[in-house]
């Protein structure tokens, strides 16, 4: 398994939130972004988990609820990977995927849209 430090991989998960555009990022409402080291022992193999309700599922009744979570999954996304490069590019793709959840679109025009 390649080695990086939790820092290390925090620090990935930040740039590749920097690198959503900014027009997107003063869409994002009411989300957290979350980096834990292993997911659910159910789904060892989930890089990265939203949970809330997206953008386009609010209504009126929405308000004074807690932020939408979203957790990447460091220990996952290390052993599928064999460089650095490959980290840096499976961390910002699994954000992307989770972020575009956020905003309502599922997996099925994820994977459509290359972010599987």
């Amino acid at each position: 398994m390649l080695e990086m430090t939790r820092e290390e991989f925090e620090e990935l998960v930040a740039e590749a939130l920097d690198r959503i555009p900014p027009e997107l990022t003063r869409l994002m409402d009411n989300v957290a972004v979350f980096v834990e080291d292993e997911p659910p022992a159910d789904d060892p193999e989930l890089l990265g988990l939203y949970e809330g309700t997206p953008l386009t599922d609010r209504g009126e009744w929405y308000a004074g609820v807690l932020p939408d979570r979203i957790t990447i999954y460091r220990g996952p996304t290390l052993r599928m990977c064999g460089s650095r490069e490959e980290v840096v590019e499976e961390t910002e793709v699994t954000v992307v995927h989770e972020i575009a959840h956020h905003f309502g679109i599922d997996d099925a025009r994820l994977h459509a849209l290359g972010y599987g």
